[in-house]
């Protein structure tokens, strides 16, 4: 018996911000399950920064989105139907078939989780998912974060940012400073996240502001921003200063090259190590990444945010709204129940 479901297909390529007619909602017909095969109905989906890059047509690091075919991404859901034994029907799966609200996947392509207490299964999405291993990874790995450090975040308000801030303060760093988009996260970031110190980037030259957070200077750059965040940054950094590099969302929509930081001879004056990073190549970290974060979010340690989307039908409009920085935490949209 097949299945009908709806998929959000990509119909044109975007060029600049990403408009709602750029995408169609589809209905569909699945096949049946098969041996090896197992029918998911999602909970809830991932929108994120990087699936930008991959509607341009052009293979980056990873390939990009077909045109007038089902998108994918992250996504969380629950087993319905199964061709294999390991995965009974009602378990909790993470898989990259997201922007849809039913997916027949090969078993290999899914992964079980255990949601625990009160936990919700949207956090293996954000803070438990790719976003909070894109922070351990990048700040305690290619950051090489030590105890008493200046950390310094851009986008800090946002699924990545949020995690790095706050892991920053559990491994020991002396002050942790965060870049974001308004008032209301500025003031998210200092009273519920713990963060020494925030600032509205709009409010006036990132240069002066990261400066006045810290005139010491800065130790580590946790990047999700670049341009004149990763010129701030060259600025502010102390000698041997380490920044791992893992988004450039303020040039995501622009249909021009954008310059880059009219500093970069600092970072030979100062022997500055830059680290770009895609959490991929770090899946060995997963283990170590679960082991220690499950408990920081359970007690309470590592605190989440999340803006939810309700409707498959509204996941292009929720992503969007996160590319423009509509978001505080993890954006995600929610397909079912």
């Amino acid at each position: 018996m097949s299945i009908s479901t709806r998929e959000i297909h990509l119909v044109a390529r975007p060029e600049g911000a990403p408009r709602p007619e750029d995408f169609a909602l589809v209905d569909r017909e699945l096949p049946e399950v098969g041996t090896g095969e197992i029918l998911v109905r999602n909970l809830a989906i991932s929108v994120d920064p990087y699936m930008r890059g991959k509607m341009t047509g052009v293979r980056t690091y990873t390939d990009p989105y077909e045109l007038n075919s089902p998108m994918e991404g992250g996504a969380i859901g629950v087993v319905e139907g199964s061709g294999d034994e390991s995965f009974p029907e009602g378990a909790v799966v993470v898989h990259n078939a997201g922007w849809r609200e039913h997916a027949v996947l090969p078993a290999g392509q899914v992964r079980p989780v255990n949601v625990k207490g009160d936990i919700p299964a949207t956090a293996y999405l954000g803070v438990l998912g790719m976003p909070g291993l894109t922070a351990y990874v990048g700040l305690l790995d290619k950051a090489s974060m030590r105890r008493g450090d200046t950390v310094f975040v851009s986008g800090a308000a946002g699924a990545v940012g949020s995690v790095v801030g706050q892991l920053a303060k559990l491994k020991g760093a002396a002050r942790v400073i965060g870049s974001a988009g308004s008032a209301e996260k500025v003031a998210y970031l200092i009273d519920e996240l713990g963060f020494d110190a925030a600032f509205n980037y709009k409010d006036g030259p990132v240069m002066e502001q990261l400066t006045e957070a810290a005139p010491d200077g800065i130790d580590v750059y946790f990047d999700n921003v670049g341009g004149d965040h990763l010129e701030a940054a060259i600025g502010a950094a102390n000698d041997f200063a380490r920044f791992a590099l893992c988004g450039w969302i303020s040039s995501y929509n622009a249909t021009e090259p954008q310059p880059g930081p009219r500093n970069m001879g600092m970072i030979v004056a100062k022997r500055l190590s830059l680290n770009g990073f895609i959490v991929s190549d770090s899946a060995d970290r997963t283990g170590d990444f679960q082991r220690e974060m499950v408990p920081a979010v359970a007690d309470g340690r590592i605190r989440f945010t999340e803006t939810v989307v309700d409707g498959l039908e509204n996941a292009p409009e929720a992503f969007i709204s996160m590319l423009g920085g509509g978001n505080i935490g993890k954006m995600v949209v929610r397909v079912g129940t």
